[in-house]
């Protein structure tokens, strides 16, 4: 009897922990249902100190913990007199605009990234397993230069995962979800994950969860779809959260997909058709 070819490994991570009560319940919630291979931080969020300690009831051994990089949603942590002025972080725009054209800019993301990976491992007592970033923002050109000289002032020892947000325009169109937005995604990331693996970091092949975040679609299928045309070593990023949180509302345009989201990798459906489409959910170490 012929056996069953051996289930392949997807990365499957939640971002946007502690950016808010609800998200961050329902990631612990998923991560203690063994539904997720790792979750990213924002740890410029007034509800990391809170949530780490919780994170950490679970991370590493039963999920990857990172920072996920925030410069556009919140509070920096610390001075950024060009693109901070105020204390509050700017627009995504404002942030692209700024890295290609202002060395100064570069710097001070240099340093908020610096901050924003310290404040990881001073509530968490560990440097984080990984590094993304809201909204792509870490592998965007200019800003990509201020995020590897972040991670070189933590010591050699200290070489984190790296997400790519690049796949290929032929895996993109396979799967059928949010083409344009995953497209304009990838133009942005294209050469990030040459430059990351050059510095001895591993990243991703293959990324896909870019959403058009419409409750009216059938997450499920478009799910399913996230984990056609795989890379080598693939990546999915969902983004759940709960049904009751009046917060979110203020902070992010992504509000009701979030408990759909929830729902569906809290189900018997998501397992199911993990199965039947050849997947388990791996780890970050199993990334080449």
């Amino acid at each position: 009897m012929n056996e069953a070819p051996p289930l392949r490994p997807v990365l499957l991570v939640a971002d946007d922990f502690a950016f808010t009560d609800g998200v961050s319940a329902a990631v612990i919630d998923l991560i203690a249902k063994n539904r997720l291979s790792a979750t990213g931080a924002m740890t410029n969020r007034p509800h990391w100190a809170k949530w780490a300690p919780r994170l950490r009831e679970f991370a590493p051994e039963r999920a990857d913990a990172g920072v996920h990089l925030n410069l556009t949603a919140g509070a920096a942590l610390g001075s950024m007199p060009k693109l901070a002025p105020s204390g509050e972080l700017p627009s995504l725009a404002d942030v692209a605009k700024a890295a290609m054209t202002d060395s100064a800019a570069r710097a001070e993301i240099a340093d908020e990234f610096s901050r924003q990976i310290e404040a990881f491992e001073r509530h968490f007592g560990a440097l984080p397993a990984f590094l993304d970033g809201h909204r792509h923002v870490h592998a965007l050109p200019g800003v990509r230069g201020a995020l590897f000289k972040a991670i070189e002032r933590f010591g050699r020892g200290f070489r984190p995962h790296l997400r790519d947000p690049f796949d290929t325009p032929g895996r993109i169109a396979a799967r059928g979800v949010a083409m344009a937005k995953a497209q304009a995604i990838a133009a942005l990331a294209t050469g990030f994950g040459r430059s990351a693996r050059g510095r001895g970091f591993a990243v991703n092949h293959g990324f896909a969860g870019v959403s058009p975040f419409d409750p009216r679609r059938d997450f499920r299928q478009d799910f399913r779809r996230f984990l056609m045309a795989p890379g080598k070593d693939h990546l999915v990023m969902v983004h759940p959260g709960l049904a009751n949180d009046r917060e979110i509302a203020a902070l992010d345009a992504v509000v009701e997909t979030r408990p759909v989201e929830h729902r569906h990798l809290a189900s018997g459906a998501f397992l199911e058709d993990l199965a039947d489409l050849g997947y388990r959910i791996g780890r970050i170490a199993e990334t080449k």
